[in-house]
């Protein structure tokens, strides 16, 4: 098992992120169920790190899922169903009317490689539309994400190997009647997951209004979660203007594609397949979409073990946070490197847990807590 380490970032140059963008903002507001979520205080997290304050945004109950992801997805089908039916994104068609046009176009299809959350995002704006979803998914998912997918009305396909073999074959489907609303980009597929890193904007936008209005203190430390990096880059171009503010990118030891690629200077692909219990981080390539942000915005990059993101499933509990084990990875992050980070009494920092328990048993094993298959204590 390799070794965690810490990797300071050669290629940091923040003046080439991109600015956050904020059009989706108004869409995700006309959504069933959208409301900001909450960003809460975890001062038993802030002791244990020894630093000033710690602040969370929870994201386990994001639209009715348990999952930042629907904001990504969301406005990223919306675009390439627009696109599909050639109507303008100014258009102001809203989904009941977008139904209705697919109507007339029977046999239309979503098509998504996914972990979990994506996929089930992906699968939600699918029956929300009247249309079909057919996702895809590596043969070590956990039952209880499989079965979340299936909830959503989608049609699933386990597919022989990890997250990257996945993606393959949701590429190789792509056709008139079948769109691909992918979270990761490769050649000749960037579009969609633009959007996608767009569509996290919502959220980010959320947190930069409390911190506007004096709500929630300016993060001297952001750890971000990586996977092929959507959400990071979103992270990257909400605070790569903040100067005090130092941002942390986090991954498994075992799936460290991205820590890998600051090393060689350009994206790589690490061997896979990767079985990291941060499931949705377990990813072989970088999306190449987000690398030049990722890739410019970070000053470090830390890896962690499995062990490391239970204990700060456990810790993020503690503080009233349910958050699954990709969820708590950038908590993790700064359990295994407090020291080398250099963390201390000056510290303010702002957690993003991106996910709540998907794996409901597991979650019961870390934290000894109740949770039935559906959440509920």
């Amino acid at each position: 098992m390799p070794q965690p380490r810490v990797i300071q970032n050669p290629l940091v140059d923040r003046r080439a992120v991109k600015s956050l963008v904020d059009e989706s903002q108004a869409f995700h507001r006309s959504m069933p169920g959208y409301q900001p979520t909450r960003i809460t205080t975890a001062p038993g997290i802030a002791a244990k790190l020894g630093v000033r304050s710690v602040h969370v945004k929870d994201e386990s109950g994001r639209m009715n899922m348990p999952s930042f992801k629907v904001l990504g997805a969301s406005w990223a089908t919306y675009r390439t169903i627009l696109r599909a039916l050639g109507l303008p994104v100014d258009a102001g068609i809203g989904l009941p009317e977008l139904k209705r046009r697919l109507a007339t176009r029977p046999g239309l299809r979503l098509i998504a490689a996914t972990d979990g959350n994506h996929g089930r995002a992906v699968a939600r704006m699918a029956a929300l539309l009247g249309i079909g979803a057919h996702i895809l998914v590596p043969d070590d998912m956990v039952q209880p994400r499989i079965d979340a997918i299936v909830s959503e009305g989608a049609e699933i396909e386990i597919v022989d190997g990890g997250y990257d073999d996945a993606i393959q074959r949701s590429a190789d489907l792509a056709d008139e009647n079948n769109f691909v609303v992918s979270d990761t980009s490769w050649g000749g597929y960037v579009d969609p997951p633009g959007w996608v890193i767009d569509g996290y904007s919502t959220m980010i936008n959320e947190i930069l209004q409390e911190i506007e209005s004096s709500t929630v203190p300016r993060p001297t430390v952001v750890p971000a979660q990586i996977g092929v990096g959507a959400f990071a880059a979103a992270v990257v171009r909400g605070f790569a203007g903040s100067e005090h503010t130092r941002l942390i990118g986090v991954e498994p030891t075992d799936a460290d594609c991205m820590a890998a690629s600051i090393e060689a200077g350009e994206v790589v692909t690490i061997p896979g397949p990767q079985r990291s219990i941060m499931a949705g981080l377990n990813c072989g390539t970088p999306s190449m979409i987000a690398w030049p942000d990722v890739s410019r915005g970070f000053d470090a990059f830390v890896t962690v073990t499995d062990s490391a993101a239970e204990e700060a499933v456990r810790l993020l509990y503690a503080d009233g946070v349910f958050s699954g084990e990709s969820g708590a990875a950038g908590l993790a992050g700064l359990l295994e490197h407090a020291a080398a980070l250099g963390l201390g009494t000056e510290d303010d920092i702002l957690l993003i847990s991106t996910e709540g328990p998907t794996n409901v048993p597991a979650f019961n094993r870390i934290t000894g807590a109740q949770l039935t298959e559906q959440g509920q204590k």
